[in-house]
């Protein structure tokens, strides 16, 4: 690891003009690739207190051993300094977009003496026209038959072009009418050229005028009573029109677009192009890349951008480019794009109307294919060994955790404070063992101390599940399950649902309610008591996760310490997700940004992150619900809302006597004197107050129905 001051420039060295630098290695490798409007300002920034440094920052200043730079005049050359050498030298430490799939194009060879249309993918090449990417080959393989009726232009290979022409046979389609036959001289090649002019017209999106003059010329050839030949062009602009609705119809005013959105995490990011020509989606694309630098949406657009039109020109880069957020120098990206197109070039955010609503279809896309992505990697045997391997010699375990807890506290501003367990066996989710927890040992914010309270009671339940199992002894565990005794333990439910003798002082653990469990992560062969109920917390792990620093490791350290739990290791997973905490350390241990243990452990501490929010939300939902009519015994649903619904209010209904809640349908006496009494001892709310004019407002604590 080399120390940055070691190669430091001088500030009087490094001048203050625009221009591009390049961080090497001790082996002179090029690691980083970097443009700047001030090169004095931005390579200072790489030099200061290392502690102050993204740790992607960090890792690259202290791996590179020298730092060089090429003044330019321009920002604009600056950008297209910083395309050439990402290209020429593939630093490690910059984002490089990578196709999740290998896209197809629609080519038609313009560069040919009988140009041809055909699917290509690949680099593409010069003088050839490229339509799309398509999602699949045989999308394109569609729409060419459905075109190929009113522009026959040659599909064929090099090979079945000579022997027709050897042979002066045509092949099939030069028999049915779906080629012109310039093999055997049906056309000329000039002829033949205009064909395929026409085609290349009519996919860019000038689909008016042929499908028009079609139907003109359909018009004539009925008055002539050329009903055959008015048949045929009836069906070819039908065809025409079968090869339009296979693009859906996204902007009115047939812009020539590309829709550009972004979906990141801490570690990876996923890219959706959309191209849009015409008004039509020609077609779309995708990149997921790791993020190697410190670079936030901003900079994963501009490299998308060096990436997308690099290599383009001329019509390939589109009149109006949307995105989610505008690069650093904007106005330089906009002039390298209008160099690249030979024309101006609109960069901009979308605000409102129809380009707003598709940049959120494409958002969504991004989304998916990252979720999709992420899914793909989780799912592979080979990767989920591998990544328990690299946590268990990066935290010095003797064997793989194939069972981590994570825990997760979540509140808001000190309120319905809940905590939150998720299991991961072998790598994969155990939904049916996860748990949710409230904080009910003390009130207000202290993340610390409710992380030690629910790594206690955690595990204060597992070794009550040891004890009255038998296994509290140092005896080996028993494989099957085993008898639960006659008498329950604490906190064990009783039959028929009443609490055992410590749930009334013990704060409550709920499990994820069975509808928010999918049904492939339902139980699988679990050890189960003999009511058939799952065991609550039988089962240790190997490895504790908490989310946090040193402070909620400590935490979680000391509850497992005061219960004599010395065979789980703990870590905790700090917000920045590349310095895993372990007790007692003052350094984090940093794992490898490739490292596919660190992605199975923010894959862990999100989920955790989620499960925890979600049941913070859905308290905070119920609690602004409630209504003093919950807690009157033998009142349901209905009938509180017929309550509701007679009277308007829970302010009226209060007020209202025993006679006249037995008008209500359903309402029986007794009930109505319960729910007199019950809103009598409940105190009203205080009224609220309207902080701008300091008027109160009149209480309706029921609020009414419509």
């Amino acid at each position: 690891m080399a120390d940055p001051s070691s190669y430091r420039p001088r500030p009087g060295q490094i001048p203050d003009s625009p221009g591009v630098y390049k961080f090497r290695d001790e082996h002179r490798r090029v690691i980083y690739v970097g443009k700047a409007k001030n090169l004095r300002q931005r390579l200072a920034s790489y030099f200061q207190d290392l502690a102050g440094l993204h740790p992607r920052t960090r890792t690259m200043v202290t791996t590179a051993a020298s730092v060089e730079w090429t003044v330019v005049s321009t920002e604009v050359e600056a950008l297209q300094l910083e395309y050439s050498w990402i290209k020429e030298f593939d630093p490690r430490f910059n984002v490089k977009y990578r196709d999740d799939k290998s896209y197809p194009y629609l080519a038609v060879t313009l560069n040919e003496e009988f140009p041809r249309v055909q699917v290509m993918r690949g680099a593409k090449r010069k003088g050839v026209r490229y339509f799309g990417p398509y999602g699949h080959a045989w999308a394109i393989r569609e729409t060419v038959d459905l075109m190929l009726r009113v522009f026959p232009v040659r599909t064929c290979s090099a090979g079945v072009f000579r022997n027709a022409e050897r042979t002066g046979r045509p092949c099939l389609l030069g028999y049915i009418g779906k080629c012109s036959a310039p093999c055997v001289g049906r056309v000329t090649p000039q002829e033949h050229r205009e064909l395929a002019e026409d085609f290349c017209d009519f996919m860019a999106g000038r689909t008016g005028t042929y499908i028009r003059r079609l139907e003109k010329d359909m018009t004539r050839a009925a008055e002539e009573m050329e009903y055959e030949r008015a048949a045929r062009l009836r069906d070819d602009a039908e065809a025409l029109r079968r090869a339009m609705e296979k693009s859906a119809v996204v902007l009115a005013d047939a812009t020539d677009a590309d829709l550009i959105a972004v979906a990141e995490d801490e570690l990876e990011a996923a890219v959706q192009i959309f191209h849009v020509r015409g008004g039509r989606v020609r077609g779309q694309r995708g990149w997921v890349t790791d993020k190697v630098e410190a670079v936030d949406t901003a900079g994963l657009v501009e490299h998308a951008l060096q990436q997308l039109y690099g290599e383009e020109s001329g019509d390939s880069v589109p009149k109006e480019v949307l995105v989610p957020a505008l690069p650093e120098d904007p106005d330089a990206v906009s002039q390298w794009l209008a160099g690249r197109r030979g024309s101006h070039v609109s960069l901009r955010v979308p605000q409102r109307g129809d380009k707003k609503d598709l940049m959120i279809t494409v958002q969504r896309n991004a989304q998916q294919a990252l979720g999709l992505h992420k899914t793909k990697r989780a799912s592979d045997l080979t990767t989920r060994s591998r990544a328990l391997e690299e946590i268990a010699e990066a935290l010095g375990l003797d064997t793989a955790p194939l069972r981590v807890e994570c825990f997760d506290i979540s509140h808001l501003q000190g309120e319905d404070v809940v905590a939150s367990m998720v299991v991961f066996e072998d790598g994969l989710a155990r939904k049916s063992e996860y748990r949710r927890f409230q904080i009910k040992g003390f009130e207000g914010q202290d993340d610390v101390r409710s992380m030690h309270e629910v790594i206690g009671r955690r595990f204060k339940r597992y070794l009550q599940e040891k004890e009255r199992t038998g296994e509290w002894e140092e005896t080996p565990a028993p494989t099957g399950p085993v008898p639960a005794p006659d008498a329950p333990s604490a906190g064990t439910p009783l039959p028929g649902g009443a609490p055992g003798p410590q749930a009334a002082v013990e704060p409550r653990e709920a499990v994820e309610p069975p509808e928010a469990v999918d049904p492939q992560d339902a139980p699988r062969g679990d050890s189960r008591e003999d009511d058939g109920r799952p065991k609550r917390f039988a089962y240790p792990p190997q490895l504790v996760v908490v989310d946090g620093g040193q402070p909620q490791v400590a935490a979680a350290k000391r509850a497992l310490d005061e219960l004599g739990i010395d065979d789980i290791a703990v870590c905790g997973l700090a917000k920045r997700l590349e310095e895993v905490w372990l007790p007692d350390d003052d350094d984090p241990v940093v794992l490898p940004r490739s490292s596919e243990g660190l992605y199975l452990l923010q894959r862990i501490r999100d989920e955790a992150h989620r499960f925890a929010i979600t049941y913070q939300r859905a308290k905070r939902a119920k609690r602004v619900r409630s209504s003093p009519l919950d807690d009157i015994a033998g009142l349901g649903e209905t009938r509180k809302q017929a309550l509701i619904k007679h009277f308007g209010s829970v302010k009226r209904l209060r007020q209202a006597t025993i006679d006249e809640i037995c008008e209500v349908p359903g309402i029986g006496r007794r009930t109505a004197e319960s729910v007199a009494v019950a809103l009598a001892g409940a105190a009203p709310s205080a009224p609220a107050v309207n902080t701008a004019t300091g008027e109160i407002i009149e209480e309706d604590d029921g609020g009414s129905t419509p």
